[in-house]
């Protein structure tokens, strides 16, 4: 029996200082961005008997519980990219060492105090590179959101110098009724842009190419008189050098713009046309596409994307685009997308998600938004160096999520998540487990001074 109690004694020195150690790491992480208190758990060991008249000692293991789940205060931060996750979740990170490949492992964190490095990746305080959903040019982001092929090392200054073409073009515009009509008969194709024909309604929009070039193309429109309520119009850029020679006089479009007995469009009739008379249904939100010149710049040899731009000219039988009265004709009001953004000069993250890169000339463009992983039992989740998790039996697969979507918690910009744990409850633990240690090398003096005697015997 001396033996047994000795054994048990020495369970609970081996036990409790794995308790303090568990303390101790608490209190050491108190400042520790992101971090979630570990507590020691306690789990009797017995030796079963079959007689009830005797006892055999067992004693004590310990046993680690991390609080994964556990919310953290969010204290306010003034850098952009501090964050942190109201709510359930994590984000995604991979390890800084391979941040330029696919090589990397994929881990989970709630410290999100990043910075950019030297080479403009997002990384936090552990080194861990932050994951996103690179955005297309339509605000779109893939599919398939558990795929963690689709994740990318987030990186801010690759986007210097960004240019994007112009993809859609939206235009309201009213032409005079009372307009002076010319011969719809004697009319050619280029009398606009050549000015053989005085338009009614000459304005321009600003337009961008592939390499972030700007453009002006030229909206010309006369009323006819062969046809009511009807305008001959094209569109030409100012400078056809830009253009290949096909565009003659810079001409990448021409129709005719039809409008109802209310001064509405009709769309279903208003008819555009390429340079080479294939149509393009506005109707059907077709693209309209055109060739740029080759050596477009300077007599530099310049390779540009083939223009593509829908245009909008309002909603059929309405007037929230092209409309007919009796005003002056003039441009109302145009929308265009596309830009040259030159240099990046800041960053800002939502709670949405979504990274939006600020760039020094005041544009601004959605480049990435970043998911919210969530675990069926994030509690089950693997400690890992840095102040992150990885996956394990017990949390099961991460489900990437948009934030504030799908129980996934959303993001708190310019904020950080403090350390979860609590000093006045870890220093009283750690009375309670000095005692229980102190107790226990109690009971190896006692079962000592026992097996000393019976060797007296």
């Amino acid at each position: 029996m001396a033996f047994t109690a000795l054994a048990a004694g020495v369970s609970g020195l081996q036990s409790f200082t794995e308790g303090v150690g568990v303390i101790a790491d608490n209190i050491t992480n108190v400042n520790t961005i992101g971090y979630k208190e570990t507590r020691a758990r306690f789990s009797t060991l017995v030796t079963e008997t079959a007689a009830l008249s005797s006892y055999s000692p067992g004693g004590v293991r310990a046993f680690s519980d991390t609080l994964v789940s556990k919310q953290g205060l969010l204290q306010p931060s003034a850098s952009a990219t501090d964050l942190s996750v109201d709510g359930a979740g994590f984000f995604v990170v991979r390890d800084g060492t391979d941040a330029e490949d696919a090589a990397g492992e994929v881990l989970y964190t709630r410290a999100g105090s990043f910075t950019q490095d030297s080479r403009g990746f997002l990384k936090n305080t552990a080194g861990l590179y932050l994951m996103g959903w690179p955005v297309a040019a339509d605000g779109s982001i893939t599919n398939n959101q558990n795929d963690l092929d689709e994740l990318s090392p987030i990186n801010i200054n690759e986007l210097n110098s960004l240019g994007s073409a112009t993809q859609n073009v939206s235009l309201r515009a009213n032409v005079n009724a009372s307009a002076t009509e010319i011969d719809g008969a004697a009319y050619t194709l280029g009398d606009l842009a050549t000015g053989t024909t005085t338009a009614e309604l000459e304005t321009n929009i600003q337009v961008y190419d592939s390499l972030g070039r700007q453009h002006t193309v030229i909206v010309a429109a006369a009323k006819v008189d062969n046809a009511a309520n009807t305008w001959n119009y094209e569109l030409y850029f100012d400078d056809s050098s830009v253009l290949t020679a096909a565009h003659t006089n810079g001409i990448v479009a021409s129709g005719q713009l039809v409008f109802n007995t209310d001064g509405s469009i009709d769309l279903a009739s208003t008819t555009m046309d390429d340079i080479g008379g294939n149509p393009v249904d506005l109707s059907l939100g077709e693209t309209l596409t055109f060739d740029y010149a080759t050596n477009a710049t300077d007599g530099a040899t310049v390779e540009v994307e083939q223009g593509a731009i829908t245009f909008d000219f309002g909603t059929d039988a309405e007037t929230d685009g092209f409309s007919q009265t009796d005003n002056a004709s003039n441009l109302l009001s145009s929308s265009v997308d596309g830009a040259n953004f030159e240099n990046v000069n800041g960053v800002s993250i939502g709670e949405d998600g979504n990274v939006t890169a600020i760039f020094d000339n005041g544009l601004t463009l959605t480049v990435f938004k970043l998911p919210v992983a969530t675990f069926q039992n994030a509690d089950g989740l693997t400690r890992r160096q840095g102040n992150a998790f990885g996956l394990s039996d017990l949390s099961g697969t991460p489900s990437f999520q948009q934030a504030g979507r799908g129980g996934a918690g959303s993001i708190a910009p310019n904020s950080l998540e403090q350390s979860t744990v609590d000093l006045a409850n870890e220093f009283s633990e750690l009375i309670k487990v000095q005692r229980a240690f102190s107790a226990s090398t109690r009971i190896i003096t006692t079962s000592d001074e026992i097996l000393e005697e019976l060797t007296r015997l």
